[in-house]
């Protein structure tokens, strides 16, 4: 006899969300930066976790996501994507489902969020202890996003609507944490006629640097994958 179809008694479904951020301090270069909920009930209370919430049965999944994530957070990024659905029987005291979306946001839009209690920013790579499976959802969540800045505009999400290719290449950098060869980032930019250049110029202590803008609004279109010559380290 096989088993019903009808759903278990109990098991629920949850949505979370990684938001995605560089982050400088003075003169360091950026880092990857996320906002955790310090939680106010078991399980895990005051614990660290990714925002989120119950998704109510009159909502879609990405509505659910942006509603959590405004709640908790207070962010209303303008790009969401969904990155897993994590169900391991042994997640949650109770049987829970969460699926979960993944955003990026311009260190400005971070910057000006209001202040929200019980929601800090922590560098990526220095995380606190996490409720749950969230450690592994956030490493999953960086895994993707290194993966696919090799084929897609990913990196632009991060950047103000006008930038240089320095801060694109600083960008693509901290992303993959590793050092790009200036001039073969430059060609290979220029060969994916993403870019349209403007007629403003950054000035400063050195030359000044004209100012691009993304052919179309952010997007995560596919382009292909890096040359050889891209990924070369400096």
């Amino acid at each position: 006899m096989t088993r019903s179809g009808q759903p278990e008694e109990g098991i629920r479904v949850a949505v979370s969300t990684a938001i995605l951020t560089l982050r400088r301090d003075g003169a360091q270069a950026p880092r990857i930066a996320l906002p955790l909920v310090r939680r106010t009930r078991d399980p895990h209370a005051g614990a660290w976790a990714l925002p989120g919430g119950w998704l109510d049965t009159r909502e879609g999944l990405a509505t659910a996501a942006a509603r959590t994530l405004a709640e908790t957070t207070g962010l209303a990024p303008s790009y969401l994507e969904q990155l897993y659905a994590f169900g391991a029987v042994d997640r949650s005291p109770s049987r829970v489902v969460s699926v979960v979306y993944w955003a990026l946001l311009r260190e400005e839009d971070a910057l000006g969020a209001a202040a929200q209690e019980n929601v800090h920013w922590f560098d990526a790579t220095d995380l606190p202890e996490l409720a749950f499976d969230h450690a592994r959802i956030i490493e999953y969540a960086l895994w993707r996003l290194r993966n696919k800045v090799g084929y897609s505009r990913v990196a632009q999400g991060f950047l103000p609507p006008e930038f240089t290719l320095a801060d694109l290449r600083e960008a693509y950098e901290t992303i993959l944490g590793r050092k790009l060869d200036p001039a073969n980032f430059r060609r290979q930019v220029d060969a994916t006629r993403t870019l349209i250049p403007t007629n403003a110029f950054r000035t400063g202590n050195h030359r000044p640097a004209r100012l691009y803008r993304d052919a179309t609004d952010v997007e995560l279109a596919d382009r292909g994958p890096l040359s050889p010559e891209e990924t070369r380290t400096s």
